[in-house]
Order: structure tokens, then C-alpha cells, then sequence
């Protein structure tokens, strides 16, 4: 897969239109399924209080925090108002052979 492609999950493990949680090496990510079938990955942890947005609401492209409904457009990490300022860091995904991965720095 070449380097800094750590694998994510299946592509079955994700519904369309829906979200969930990866750890990996201390981190946690949220892998996303879009209702045109891709596949987005960001920081799995909301930038206003820490909560995981896997628990949260996808809806088309957004991701609704669950404590303070917060949004985010996970395409791009972009945040989309109070409360939330701060964007969400996106990764690259990849899907290969029914799975999926994303590109992270200081990933084997």
C-alpha cells in the first residue's frame, strides 16, 4: 500500500451516510461513508469539548457533534458555526480490495 497507509476498517463496516470510531496508536479517527459511496476520514475527537463524533450524526456530508451540535463538513473538516471554530484535521483515504485505509503521518 506504500507508506503512511494504515487500514481503517472494511467498506462493509460502514453504512452509507454514517460514521465510525478507529483508534489507532494512541489516536482516535472517524471514518465516514458518504451517500455517493466515498469514503472521508478525520480526527475522531470534536475540536470544541473532545467528544467522539462517531457517536455523533452524519447527515449528507455533516457531522453533528453529539454533546453540543456542532457541525462539521467532513469532506473537508470545515466547522460550520457556534460552537465549534475550529476545523477538523482530514486524512486521505483509500479503498483497496473491499477495505479501507488512510494516510496518517508516523503511521509503519
Amino acid at each position: 500500500m506504500g507508506e503512511n497507509w494504515i487500514k481503517a476498517c472494511e467498506i462493509d463496516d460502514v453504512d452509507e451516510e454514517d460514521v465510525i470510531r478507529f483508534d489507532f496508536s494512541g489516536r482516535t479517527f472517524a471514518i465516514y461513508r458518504s451517500p455517493d459511496d466515498e469514503f472521508f476520514a478525520t480526527d475522531g475527537l470534536c475540536t470544541h469539548e473532545k467528544v467522539h463524533l462517531a457517536d455523533g450524526l452524519v447527515m449528507k456530508n455533516i457531522i453533528e457533534c453529539p454533546k453540543h451540535n456542532g457541525r462539521f463538513d467532513y469532506r473537508t473538516g470545515e466547522a460550520k458555526g457556534a460552537p465549534i471554530y475550529v476545523n477538523l484535521r482530514t486524512y486521505p483515504t483509500r479503498v483497496q480490495d473491499g477495505e479501507v485505509f488512510i494516510q496518517v503521518e508516523g503511521a509503519p
